[in-house]
């Protein structure tokens, strides 16, 4: 049995998700349930081999899995979709593309599904 691929934040606060205004990660996101592309940034100390191992598993067509701590504190875990290492004054940023399902995307996004324009009425 193969080790799953995978991506591990091991400590820190749990990954802050954005919302991706371009049109390129639409095409990233072929599934059969309703989900959508969103970016993290992570600070690492090896992003070119993190970088490394997200291609790697997708020459060879394996998925690779974000895995994180919610912060609802439960492990969660996201394909990762794209990557990409920046090297920042602070040190390096690993961007990665991540693809969340709708009730992931509810919790890691902060949508409750009510209308805040009514709150001053």
């Amino acid at each position: 049995m193969e080790e799953e691929e995978k991506i591990t934040i091991i400590e820190g606060p749990p990954p802050v998700f954005e919302s991706v205004p371009d049109a390129w990660p639409m095409g990233l996101n072929e599934s059969p349930t309703l989900s959508s592309v969103v970016l993290t940034r992570l600070r690492t100390l090896n992003g070119p081999k993190l970088v490394e191992r997200c291609y790697r598993a997708w020459r060879n067509q394996h998925t690779i899995h974000l895995e994180f701590r919610a912060p609802d504190g439960l492990p969660h875990k996201a394909p990762i979709v794209a990557a990409r290492h920046l090297e920042v004054m602070e040190g390096q940023v690993l961007l990665l593309w991540v693809r969340l399902i709708e009730d992931e995307m509810r919790l890691e996004l902060g949508y409750d599904g009510t209308n805040h324009e009514d709150d001053d009425n």
